[in-house]
């Protein structure tokens, strides 16, 4: 029953990656940024993470990578050009829905393991620049 396997496997990829935005959230709210939003979407195009960083003065739209190990790929690696201007498209949509006047920035923000004890956390403040993108 390969159907049913393939349901079962793309159900627990969902599982974690939720679990890593939840882990993401509450690493940054650690950190001292406000969450805005999670899990933006428009037009097939999302946006895991909305904060303010922590002294108010920008809008941060953050990536978040879950990855049980990186044995084989790195999260990071599973960011490429397409993922990327989805974000832009994302992030301009939210933009012209909430206009605000911040600064805007991109991170990203991998995460390796399973559980607390084995769990590591990179956070890329600044990852990419979206004028090379566009």
């Amino acid at each position: 029953m390969y159907f049913g396997y393939t349901q079962k496997k793309m159900a627990q990829h969902n599982q974690l990656g939720k679990w890593g935005e939840e882990r993401a959230c509450r690493y940054l709210e650690e950190q001292g940024y406000s969450i805005r939003e999670r899990d933006f979407a428009i037009n097939h195009k999302d946006l895991d993470i909305v904060a303010i960083s922590p002294d108010e003065t920008e809008l941060v739209f953050i990536e978040v990578k879950t990855r049980t190990s990186d044995d084989f790929i790195s999260p990071l690696q599973a960011i490429n050009r397409k993922k990327i201007l989805n974000l832009l498209k994302a992030a301009n949509a939210y933009i012209q829905a909430e206009p605000r006047d911040y600064n805007i920035r991109f991170d990203i923000i991998t995460i390796v393991g399973t559980a607390e004890d084995n769990l590591r956390i990179e956070h890329i403040p600044d990852a990419f620049n979206p004028l090379l993108f566009i």
